[in-house]
């Protein structure tokens, strides 16, 4: 089953690129599992919206990509609080092939 996941952030939006760079670094532009990644500012942050082919390949890639990418490149531009994170049911998704891209 698909896995679905906002994410609203107090960071800065310089927070989100410098990750969205390591991430991207670090999986080599790939993400197994990974249907669609969208990244916004807002007007107290940053914003993700994420789909996923399962919960299970989020927790893997979460755990072995973005945590030691979030570790690398956090210092002052870290968020100050914590991230709200909403888990949601994805319907009517329509994504042909996902790459992880500017």
């Amino acid at each position: 089953m698909t896995y679905g996941l906002v994410v609203d952030s107090p960071g800065p939006i310089e927070f989100y690129d410098a990750l969205h760079a390591e991430v991207k670094h670090r999986s080599a532009g790939t993400a197994d599992g990974l249907l669609l990644h969208v990244g916004r500012a807002t007007t107290g942050g940053f914003q993700m919206l994420e789909i996923w082919e399962s919960k299970e390949k989020f927790e893997r890639f979460f755990g072995e990509v973005v945590l030691p990418a979030m570790e690398a490149v956090s210092g002052d531009r870290a968020p100050a609080s914590q991230p709200v994170m909403e888990e949601f049911e994805p319907r009517g998704l329509v994504v042909p092939s996902a790459v992880i891209a500017v």
